[in-house]
Order: C-alpha cells, then structure tokens, then sequence
C-alpha cells in the first residue's frame, strides 16, 4: 500500500508539472516517512553522503564540458559537412549524414539532446532546401539524436552503473555494437524508403572530387581521434572513465584549437552550461538516491519477485511489460529519471530472471531513447522540431514513426540475441 500511495505521489507531481528532482525527492521523503515516520530520515545524511561521494559521478561533468566545447566551437556543421561527401550518392543522399553525423557526434556528447540539437541545426536548412521530404529528414535527425546515449560515452549508462554496481567500461562496450547496428538500421529504412520513392531524397549524381574527399577527411579526422583516445583509454585499460573524461576536455579543446576557435569566452560559457547541466543531472541522481533508499527499506523490489513468481511470468514478458513501461513515461519524463525510478525497483527482479546486469543496461538505455521518441511529448521530438522553422512537430512526430517500430524491432532483436551487446564486453577487462 505504501508503495502504491508514493508512486500516485510521485506520478501526480510529475503529471501536475513539478520537476523531477523535485517529485522524486517529495515522493522519496513521503515514502520514507510512511514506513519509518519522521524517525526514517534521520539516514538521509548517510544515503546524501553515499549518492555524492562517487569517483564514477565525476565523469558527467567531464563529459558534458567536452561537448559543450565543441557545440560552442561551432564544429558540428564542420562534422555534418565532413561527413556528407562520403554519405551523399548512397540511396537517401545526405539524410544519412543526419545518421552517421549523428553517431560521431553521440560518442563525443554522451546524450541525445545535445546530439539531436547539433546535427537539426545544420541540417533541417541544408536539406530542406534541397528538396528532401521534411518529415523523413525530421525523423532521422530525432532517430540519430537518440544514438547520444547509446553509443559511449553515454551519461545515461553512467548514472546506470551508479546504480547498478556495474563496470561502466564493459558498459561502454556492450552499447558500442548495438549503438553501430541500430544506426545501420536507420540508414537501411531511409535506403528502402528513397528507393521506392525517389521524390524524398534527391539524387545527388556529382562525384566528389579527391579535393574534397581530402578536405573531408581533415574535418573528420580530429573528432575520430578524439574518439580513439577517450574510448581506447577505456576499453585498453589506461584510464577510468573519469580520467578519461579529462582527457577528453583537453582533446576538445585542442581541437577547437586547431580550427581557431577557442577563447576564453568559449571557456568560460562552456563552463557555465556544465555547471547548470551537471548539476540537474547530479541532483536527479541525489534524490533518487533518496527514493531508492525507501524503496530498499520497504521490499517492494522483493516483494516484485515474489509476485512475479507467484504470477509465472515468464522472462520474455517481464521485459515486454518493460517495453511498454518506458514509452509510455516516456512522454512524461526524461530518461534519467526513469532509470533513476525504475531500476532500483526492478533490479532484484532482473537478477531473479537471471538477466545479465550489462546486457540489461544496453537494453534499458534502447527503451529509453524508445521513451524519448514517444508522441506526442518526446523530449527529442521538440529538440528537433525548435531546431528550425522549416519542419513542424506533426513533421517530426509522423517522420519520426518508422523509426519508432525499427526501435522495438530492435529490442526483440537484443532479446532474442543477447550477445550483440555481450560480445564486446566478454572480450575487455573490468
């Protein structure tokens, strides 16, 4: 009964327009006190210590300021412009730039807003312009945006592992493939979809020139080695995540360098948006902590064993009933929050089925870019469609709906084949 009255609480909070952080720390206290009276909070300053005190935690910032040197630089159109030379005669043109522009910038910015903002930025004007169909340029630019949390480094996995006690390097690792096969699979459907109906993607018939391909190459090149040394330093064991991170802050600002871009006014408003980003992140992690703690006080995670058992769910539908969960909060909350809720319930129910924690945190991430995309209130949805004046959010969210399905076709794809995120991990240390 306690569970059920804190999360009404919680869901009418959200539903009446209070913050997460907010509805999440108010329902978490009102859970507490409802098993523990006022007396239960006397822990807080434990549970607060524990949730600030992580050596993990410290990689967000470190990442989110190394993606903001780069949006700050202006360097996603020199990214989107380096990309599109290679992309633009396969069938589709330049609305696979929108994906594989999108992929090279998820594994530098470690979310989806930030990815799916960059890339509509440049590319709702280019190609629209052109001539392309705006709902299926909308809809790739959502779906591509949705890979900044999938692809490593991932904020959402870091937040993830905090909770889970998991290896945020083998996480990295188990969504690097996933991340690469899902994009492939968008750029399939837009390939099907400019083949049978050439009006959507004009056809661009110029070779590039070995010039351009050349000056291609040097827009590219910096972001890929900035890639190579962030993620190579984990997989190969020379650095944490958080150590990492710092030498990815350093990498990008080289790299603004290098294009003569960087100043101190870039730093210093880099710094700025960091500090507001990371500290609503950290704060979600904060309070849920908080809500976590009265979940692990009152069983209910054991309790969901128990029915779940007593019910005989199987482990296929566990997850399908999963699927269902995340997109319809999504509509309603970010996905950090979600994960924030959800996970320290379920996760005793996870190891009862014998889930694989690493697996699941690729999987989870997947239902939460499913959240993301979920009309009519998908955060990307509304990322993409203020990008520009050009396309609508009946634009996006129609655009945006084959993309959808491809997602749950992708989770039973992960169900039915666990080891497409597994293969990488079992092959790295820690």
């Amino acid at each position: 009964m306690e569970a059920i009255l804190a999360f009404g609480l919680l869901i009418g909070l959200i539903l009446g327009g209070m913050w997460v952080q907010f509805a999440v720390a108010g329902a978490g206290l009102f859970y507490i006190w409802l098993l523990k009276g006022a007396a239960g909070w006397k822990a807080l300053g434990l549970v607060s210590w524990g949730a600030a005190n992580s050596f993990t935690l410290a990689a967000i910032p470190l990442f989110v300021l190394m993606a903001e040197i780069l949006l700050g630089s202006g360097l996603s159109s020199r990214l989107y412009n380096g990309v599109a030379p290679f992309m633009r005669r396969l069938p589709g043109g330049l609305l696979h730039t929108n994906i594989a522009g999108s992929g090279i910038f998820a594994a530098i910015s470690g979310g989806s807003a930030p990815t799916a903002a960059a890339m509509s930025t440049v590319a709702v004007p280019e190609l629209t312009s052109r001539g392309y169909g705006r709902r299926l340029v909308a809809g790739s630019l959502a779906a591509g945006g949705t890979l900044g949390i999938l692809i490593p480094p991932s904020i959402t996995m870091i937040v993830y592992s905090t909770f889970t006690e998991t290896s945020i390097a083998r996480l990295f690792a188990a969504g690097l493939l996933p991340g690469i096969l899902l994009a492939l699979c968008y750029m399939a459907y837009i390939a099907v979809r400019a083949t049978l109906n050439p009006g959507l993607a004009p056809k661009e018939t110029r070779k590039a020139t070995p010039a351009e391909l050349v000056s291609a190459l040097r827009d590219i090149l910096p972001f890929l080695i900035l890639i190579v040394i962030v993620l190579g330093s984990i997989y190969g064991g020379f650095a944490t995540p958080t150590e990492a991170g710092a030498v990815g802050v350093i990498g990008a600002m080289l790299v603004a360098g290098l294009y003569g871009r960087l100043n101190l006014k870039l730093l210093s408003d880099a710094v700025s948006r960091t500090v507001l980003m990371s500290g609503s992140i950290l704060f979600i992690v904060f309070t849920s902590m908080i809500f976590a703690y009265a979940t692990a006080l009152s069983g209910v995670g054991e309790d969901l064993v128990d029915y779940l058992a007593g019910a005989n769910v199987s482990r296929l539908t566990f997850l399908l009933i999963l699927v269902a969960v995340f997109a319809i909060l999504g509509c309603f909350m970010e996905g950090l929050g979600m994960i924030a809720i959800i996970v320290p319930v379920i996760f005793p129910a996870l190891l009862a089925f014998d889930v694989d924690p690493i697996w699941f945190g690729v999987f989870v991430v997947i239902l939460v870019e499913l959240g993301q995309l979920t009309p009519p209130l998908g955060v990307i949805l509304f990322v993409v469609a203020s990008a520009s004046k050009k396309v609508s959010i009946e634009d996006v969210i129609l655009g945006t709906m084959p993309f959808f399905a491809i997602i749950l076709g992708f989770l039973l794809l992960l169900i039915a084949a666990p080891q497409i995120a597994l293969f990488l991990p079992s092959l790295t240390i820690g």
